[in-house]
């Protein structure tokens, strides 16, 4: 009896070591793993693209929506895909091979996702990009412009790192969404160029997927000396049109009554800007042989594009001229801007070359030359570094 029991443990012992191996094996095995995924995407009705890594497509309640991953934007399909998530995602563990009816359906699903453009940022550059501000949500923008010191020309700029160790003009911006359509905003710049502040509020009236282009109103006040003289007022239409998802074209139009001349502070920055009375004839602080007028009203007509170079990258540029009074405030040549553009999570940075040391709706318009006192600053060798930061909340 004790010599069978003996055996029968003996058995069952290598029974348990034989069978390890095999499960441990088929545990680690990419086919059952793989198995295992499809079925249980097929379950949450998830559908993995073939061609990308960063977007998938959700079907929920009848309903296809596409999530990407890089950015956080979930968006409904116009279209419906052709076939269900839960038929592409058990196709691995049917039929192993892929043939042309489990190729051609990912592709065709992420057909209807290629028509619109999501900007990463508030401002292509100086210029805004109309970027849609959902209720509730917080965005935060920092620039930063290094207009003293051109980045290309005069002596070797490496050891001061193209104009980056010379003085900025930063300045802080946040907005807040009302509505989705709804939304207000401020906006201050330094002493250095008039610490000016400006308070907005922003409506969305029409978006390109129920249209042909996206479409707002915006208006606008700005102050200098911290919104207590040199009072601006603007209103801008801001227009942008989508060429499939990998980039968008924008133009605002912008009208300002009373605009003032872009200047840079010539004495302590803890003094006051000058006034600059709108009945006088010569603006302050200028030499009268620049014929700078103190005040006019000014209209603009702002353009710009972004392109995606990678999913997570753009190339940014945009040009403002002013067809209205832009010679009486001392702009003799156009501002304009190219730069780059990393978006990741709900930041985005943009590092750029432009001729524009203003960043407010009043005082984009303006060029190197007038902010400097120096007529021919503001030529395209002249250009200078900046940045851009947002952030946005949730």
């Amino acid at each position: 009896m004790c010599r069978a029991v003996l055996s029968f443990g003996l058995l069952a012992l290598l029974f348990c070591a034989s069978t390890k191996p095999l499960l441990a094996a088929n545990d680690n095995d990419p086919s059952v793993k793989s198995e295992r995924n499809s079925d249980l995407a097929a379950q949450l009705g998830i559908l993995f693209l073939r061609d990308s890594t960063t977007r998938i497509i959700v079907e929920r309640g009848g309903k296809t929506y596409e999530v990407d991953l890089a950015t956080e934007q979930i968006r409904e399909l116009s279209e419906p895909s052709q076939n269900k998530p839960s038929d592409q995602a058990a196709a691995p563990s049917s039929n192993p091979r892929p043939s042309s009816s489990t190729t051609n359906p990912p592709s065709e699903a992420k057909k209807p996702t290629e028509r619109y453009y999501h900007p990463g940022d508030d401002f292509v550059f100086a210029l805004p990009s109309g970027r849609a501000i959902e209720k509730n949500s917080w965005t935060i923008n920092f620039t930063h412009r290094f207009p003293y010191e051109a980045a290309f020309t005069g002596p070797a700029r490496g050891a001061t790192l193209l104009g980056f160790d010379d003085f900025s003009v930063s300045s802080f911006g946040i907005q807040y969404g009302i509505t989705n359509a709804l939304s207000v905003s401020a906006y201050r710049s330094p002493s250095i160029i008039g610490r000016p502040i400006e308070l907005g509020v922003r409506y969305d009236f029409l978006n390109e997927r129920h249209g042909p282009f996206n479409a707002g109103i915006r208006f606008s006040v700005d102050g200098q000396n911290n919104f207590s003289r040199n009072f601006t007022s603007n209103f801008e239409l801001l227009l942008s049109r989508s060429l499939g998802h990998r980039a968008q074209l924008y133009a605002v139009p912008t009208f300002s009554v009373h605009n003032r001349p872009v200047l840079s502070a010539e004495t302590a920055l803890t003094s006051p800007p000058a006034y600059q009375p709108c009945q006088q004839a010569l603006a302050n602080d200028v030499p009268a042989s620049f014929g700078v007028h103190p005040c006019e009203n000014t209209f603009s007509i702002g353009v710009g594009a972004a392109i995606d170079i990678r999913p997570t990258v753009a190339l940014v540029g945009e040009v403002i001229p002013t067809a209205v009074n832009g010679t009486e405030l001392g702009i003799h040549r156009l501002p304009f801007s190219l730069g780059i553009q990393k978006k990741i999570y709900h930041h985005a940075f943009t590092f750029g070359l432009t001729t524009a040391p203003g960043t407010t709706v009043s005082q984009r318009i303006a060029t190197r030359a007038i902010f400097l006192r120096s007529p021919d600053s503001d030529l395209p060798s002249d250009m200078f570094v900046g940045f851009d930061i947002s952030r946005r909340f949730p």
